[in-house]
């Protein structure tokens, strides 16, 4: 808003008028816009223009204020306070002062030239008015510092209309102080600390260094508002993606421990019906009671694999009824030991259980962990080790940490591990096994899997003591020369001998 009085007809010589009225920030710089892209450091940021729907309401809001505009101007010539103009010409300032508005968020730049030399030449030719030429120069100033897309090119303009309008008020005050009716009322020269000319031409001044300096401000205000919701907008969206990210990683854990414990669970139980369904068949007709006795071991083995399936399932559900009706899954540890040796043994694989040392409580994820292991060992034992194999479950303890460890004696032809490897391998096998170290680097503790020297296979897996430091991970498979005391101890379970390990390794 420039300076001089528009109360004053004689004064519409070069300059701007009355100061406008206080403008707030454009409104439409909150609707209609695309959301913001993200804000990425050291990159400058750049607003989003204006959709579809923004645009619509900035053309609407130029027709309105051009409708304005032109009431205004009829009102202020029906009141005497311009020289009458040509029709003609008072709709083409009127247009070429409101209608680019409609564009002021899209090419900001153009816009604050195009009305502020529209507004410049109203006031020249004294074709326009005061009121809404600056409130169109102050919104066209305002869209530069909140919408333009380059800050540099944004200031440059805005500082060279500041410095034209300047520029145009001191000719203006210089060319009117020689005017002797400018102010015809007010000596020129009084008693006061200055003239009344000078205070005056100040008045213009601070007037309209409000005026621009507002309509910066309010812009470069607006600009740092928006870019301030886009890297707002773009922490949630990153928020929303980790959130995301953790919720796939949750389900895609729980997918891996419900595998896990269908595999243990249905692994052991139909590998204890599949040697009782053979040896049924086979001594179907030679002893009727021996094959009968298979069937009611397969019929007790479907039975108690449902109802430990339907355990697993309430565990997994995690309903408050979930082990009302027994032990549920994850309450097995090593106390159950012996009863998956009986369990093995009853399905034909000798098995043996002996414990070293002092029992003592062990952490439930450790028990629990050893209890798996060890089923999931002798069902590979059953799978792969040959009808001659028989296997020994041991229990350690020792002064920091306990230990489970299973081995077989078993031996396989090496034309039957190759077609058992081929098979695994294209059955997607190897589950078994990865399981296992997944189990134990759960619980802190350390496994070994691999053939013994002797022949056989070993799965020793070491679990520390509550209080003692865990152990160095989950190892690869153990060396081909078993540890002292192999002889004895036997290595670890699950395969079949050292010309077998491919197979048992993919189970």
């Amino acid at each position: 808003m420039a300076a001089t009085d528009s109360e004053r007809p004689a004064a519409s010589a070069p300059g701007p008028h009355r100061p406008a009225p206080a403008v707030a920030p454009d409104a439409s710089t909150a609707h209609g816009a695309p959301a913001a892209p993200l804000v990425e450091p050291g990159i400058e940021w750049v607003r989003p223009r204006p959709g579809p729907e923004g645009r619509r309401r900035d053309l609407w809001l130029a027709l309105v204020v051009a409708g304005l505009t032109t009431i205004s101007v009829l009102l202020y010539r029906a009141a005497g306070a311009y020289d009458e103009a040509p029709a003609w010409a008072v709709v083409l300032w009127v247009a070429a002062i409101t209608l680019p508005l409609a564009l002021r968020r899209v090419i900001p730049e153009i816009v604050l030239g195009v009305v502020a030399v529209a507004f410049a030449t109203g006031a020249i030719a004294g074709v326009g008015e005061a009121l809404f030429a600056n409130i169109t120069l102050f919104m066209a100033f305002y869209a530069v510092g909140a919408w333009s897309t380059n800050r540099l090119r944004a200031n440059i303009v805005r500082g060279a209309v500041t410095a034209a309008m300047f520029a145009w008020l001191l000719i203006q005050s210089a060319y009117l102080s020689n005017v002797d009716d400018y102010l015809p009322e007010i000596e020129r020269s009084g008693d006061g600390p200055m003239s009344p000319y000078i205070a005056y031409s100040l008045i213009n001044v601070l007037t309209n260094l409000l005026y621009f300096g507002g309509a910066w401000f309010f812009g470069d205000n607006a600009w740092r508002g928006a870019r301030t919701r886009a890297a707002l907008e773009q922490r949630s969206a990153e928020l929303a993606a980790e959130r995301e990210r953790t919720r796939a990683q949750a389900v895609a854990l729980e997918r891996v421990r419900i595998a896990r414990e269908l595999h243990d669970v249905v692994a052991h139980h139909v590998s204890v019906m599949g040697v009782q369904a053979g040896a049924a068949r086979f001594m179907l007709e030679r002893d009727p009671a021996a094959a009968a006795a298979s069937l009611e071991a397969i019929e007790a083995s479907a039975r108690e694999a449902v109802d430990e399936m339907q355990r697993l399932l309430g565990t997994l559900r995690g309903g408050a009824d979930a082990g009302a009706g027994g032990d549920a899954a994850s309450t097995r540890g090593l106390a159950q030991l012996p009863e998956l040796v009986e369990q093995s043994n009853a399905a034909g694989l000798p098995a043996t259980f002996e414990e070293v040392g002092a029992a003592r409580p062990v952490p439930q994820l450790a028990g629990f962990s050893a209890y798996r292991i060890a089923q999931e060992a002798l069902t590979n034992v059953r799978k792969h080790a040959g009808p001659a194999a028989a296997a020994e479950v041991r229990v350690r303890y020792t002064a920091d940490a306990f230990e489970v460890e299973i081995v077989n004696t078993g031996q396989v032809r090496a034309d039957a591990a190759g077609g058992a490897a081929e098979s695994a391998l294209s059955n997607g096998a190897g589950l078994g096994q990865i399981g296992m170290r997944e189990r134990v680097a759960a619980a802190g503790g350390t496994i070994e899997l691999g053939p013994r020297a002797r022949g056989g296979y070993r799965v020793r897996a070491r679990f520390p003591a509550p209080g003692a430091a865990p152990g160095g991970g989950t190892a690869g498979a153990a060396p081909s020369s078993a540890p002292a005391g192999d002889a004895e101890s036997g290595g670890t379970a699950g395969g079949a001998a050292p010309a077998a390990s491919t197979p048992e390794e993919a189970s």
